[in-house]
């Protein structure tokens, strides 16, 4: 199997940002992007996705976290997409349901080549910390517009806004890693009655 990795950059008037990735990786994340809770996050996808993932960003932060937010979403998608290649082979589904504490969450995805996303996340605060929650959207947003997947996120439970987005983030790791895993009983083969994806 030949290895599953990418780097790709990105440079706007807004943001200058480079990814790098392994999906067969040891869960390894290194992260420079000057907006700290989305890297913990970001960890999270590493770890549990098992991806090795690295993400330097310069955004314009000293207006708001949006621009950088959105476009790490944006280049991790491209990145996810050109290292996964004809996708002959894989899982192309995934899900995964993770708890913390009372938190609960579910994630499904579909490498489709369909970018789409349904996300009902019932935030209990509008913020952590300094961090606007309404930009996991526009994360989760940029993401499958760049990697062509439908993905479905649901919040079950949770009053702890903090444990709420992370289990998203951890559900979302562990979803990617089952879909993008190559299925040995499809070896070369294309997961669709299409013949593409």
């Amino acid at each position: 199997m030949s290895e599953r990795t990418a780097q790709v950059d990105r440079n706007t008037l807004e943001t200058q940002i480079s990814v790098s990735l392994n999906l067969d990786g040891t869960g390894k994340g290194t992260f420079d992007t000057g907006v700290p809770f989305l890297e913990h996050m970001m960890d999270q996808i590493a770890r549990h996705g098992m991806i090795d993932l690295d993400v330097k960003c310069q955004g314009d932060i000293h207006i708001d976290d949006h621009h950088s937010v959105e476009d790490i979403g944006i280049t991790i998608g491209q990145a996810v997409a050109k290292a996964l290649g004809d996708k002959k082979g894989i899982r192309r589904y995934g899900h995964a349901y993770v708890p913390l504490d009372e938190a609960l969450s579910r994630v499904v995805i579909d490498f489709s080549g369909r970018p789409g996303l349904v996300m009902d996340i019932p935030f209990t605060q509008k913020r952590i910390g300094a961090f606007d929650t309404e930009l996991f959207s526009e994360f989760f947003h940029g993401f499958v517009n760049h990697a062509n997947v439908t993905l479905h996120i649901d919040c079950l439970r949770g009053h702890n806004a903090h444990h709420q987005i992370e289990t998203v983030f951890k559900a979302f790791g562990r979803a990617v890693r089952m879909a993008l895993e190559q299925d040995p009983r499809m070896a070369g083969m294309m997961p669709s009655t299409k013949g593409s994806l």
